[in-house]
């Protein structure tokens, strides 16, 4: 990333690496469809969306960028995720191959679902 602080995700895209850009424009692209309202927001150096928790993120790295939702819903669809590298909070989706579009869109909406559901005021 540039020395430069994004203040946007627009930004933050641009100012990614090139071979990531691609990436990181198709992952924006779908989790503004699965939540167009919410807030979109750069904490911590990273793209968020916010409604008015956290739904997820996601970031740019040397080779992948990270999806981050939440651990609830990588665990939900645990199944699916075996093919591919995962942590306990991440999904990476690696430059040099295509983003598994549908499992992304799933685990956004599992997302969106379960912040809707909660009645409590935390954050995360």
């Amino acid at each position: 990333m540039a020395n430069k602080h994004p203040g946007t995700i627009a930004e933050y895209i641009e100012a990614a690496p090139p071979e990531g850009r691609p990436h990181l424009r198709r992952v924006y692209a779908i989790l503004k469809s699965v939540a167009p309202d919410a807030e979109e927001t750069i904490k911590w150096g990273t793209p968020f969306f916010v409604e008015p928790r956290f739904l997820f993120a996601f970031s740019a790295h040397k080779a992948h960028v990270n999806f981050a939702p939440t651990e609830a819903a990588l665990k939900a669809f645990g199944k699916e995720l075996e093919k591919h590298r995962t942590t306990r909070n991440y999904l990476q989706l690696p430059y040099d191959k295509p983003v598994p579009e549908e499992l992304v869109r799933k685990l956004a909406e599992h997302c969106v679902k379960a912040v809707r559901e909660r009645e409590d005021d935390a954050f995360w």
